[in-house]
């Protein structure tokens, strides 16, 4: 493609939500922490080379389909509240700093030895949990 020499209608998105193909054998919880690591969503787990793209919209179930059968909405801006893991808890000294995927639904504070990929940062910590910004 060339260079624009007029204007163009450039299409956008805001931003806020991805609409994501899912891995197929598998279920995704509304509110689960999403990763992928080919392109293709699947919920939070213990593992490294996952990409953490944000918090599951709604619920899928892909358990009998084949990659990308089916389709899950994933929230990207704004902070989460996920479940602090209570043998490697989120201090608030880590506001700012990575947290790590346990599961789909609990993060930790360290990448527990080099089995867990990151999940986000942190954007505070609360009786009730980590607040994740991805």
């Amino acid at each position: 493609m060339a260079a624009l020499t007029k204007d163009r209608s450039t299409p956008s998105r805001d931003g806020d939500y991805l609409h994501f193909p899912v891995k197929g054998g598998v279920k995704i919880f509304a509110g689960a922490i999403a990763v992928h690591t080919t392109g293709f969503a699947k919920p939070g787990i213990t593992a490294t080379g996952l990409i953490a793209l944000g918090r599951a919209d709604g619920f899928v179930d892909n358990t009998n389909g084949a990659d990308g059968d089916t389709f899950v909405r994933i929230k990207r801006k704004g902070a989460f509240r996920f479940d602090n893991l209570s043998t490697d808890l989120v201090p608030r000294s880590h506001i700012g700093l990575d947290c790590y995927i346990v599961d789909d639904a609990t993060v930790a504070s360290t990448d527990g030895a080099g089995t867990r990929s990151i999940a986000g940062k942190v954007a505070d910590v609360d009786d009730d949990g980590v607040w994740v910004s991805f």
